[in-house]
């Protein structure tokens, strides 16, 4: 797929990006509904909006609105099977991403770590690169395929493998905070944090595997609220926004680089 020309071409930060979702992201606040369609298919205008600049698009997406793997270890249940019970839930939810990118005609294709070969390609890196350098959108399913560990690490993994730009990962607040802003009116949000800061600090925002994958292969991530109006679009087309860790300085005592909720 070949961009727009310059003239015409909406503005475009990155190359290729990894956006991470939450599996708790399409399920509508309060609703009894696994998946909300009206807000995978917000999702996928907006992926849609961005992926018409050129882009190269790979998604991560998890299973929490269906299953969560420690949860249900936590509650009695053997945690290798619960885990791979939440990587089927994965790929649950990226078929349903999928079905909307495709109804709105961006051509996806959906990568599993899993087999499922009447549903999804298996992953093979040279695979989904390749997908990528043709114009299709490619949706990480079934994490890593090992048991213990988070779709954000996938997140870290995938994007590490595919040589992405950034990891683009959509939450349910504004940014990383110095304490939880639910609970502290005065917690500030940095607009930037160090891979160090956010692994010392334990930022529970990621989990330290995925921050010490970002960290050993020099993979910027940017955490945002998806829950603003437009915000996915602005993220993948590198508005500023957010919070960024990457590699640059460690925060200093007072915490000056953090921002007022």
């Amino acid at each position: 797929m070949s961009d727009l020309p310059a003239s015409s071409a909406p503005r475009r930060a990155y190359k290729r990006v990894v956006l991470k979702l939450s599996g708790e992201a399409l399920r509508a606040d309060g609703s009894l509904d696994n998946i909300s369609p009206p807000i995978v298919e917000d999702i996928a205008h907006q992926i849609k909006a961005a992926y018409q600049t050129g882009l190269e698009i790979g998604i991560v997406v998890g299973g929490g609105n269906f299953w969560r793997g420690l949860a249900a270890a936590n509650k009695g249940m053997e945690r290798t099977t619960a885990d791979y019970m939440g990587m089927l839930a994965t790929i649950m939810n990226a078929l349903a991403i999928q079905s909307m990118l495709e109804g709105i005609g961006v051509p996806t294709r959906v990568l599993s770590a899993l087999e499922l070969k009447n549903v999804a390609e298996p992953f093979i890196r040279r695979v989904a690169v390749r997908h990528l350098e043709l114009g299709r959108v490619v949706i990480f399913a079934a994490g890593t395929g090992n048991p213990y560990f988070s779709t954000d690490t996938t997140a870290a993994l995938r994007a590490s493998e595919i040589d992405a730009d950034v990891i683009l990962k959509a939450t349910k607040v504004d940014g990383i905070y110095c304490s939880d802003p639910k609970k502290n009116p005065d917690a500030k949000r940095f607009t930037q944090v160090s891979y160090q800061d956010a692994l010392a600090r334990q930022l529970k925002v990621m989990d330290s595997t995925a921050f010490s994958l970002c960290m050993d292969n020099h993979k910027p991530i940017i955490v945002f609220d998806m829950h603003q109006p437009d915000n996915i679009r602005k993220a993948l087309a590198g508005d500023p926004i957010g919070t960024l860790v990457n590699a640059g300085p460690t925060l200093p005592a007072e915490m000056a680089m953090a921002v007022p909720a």
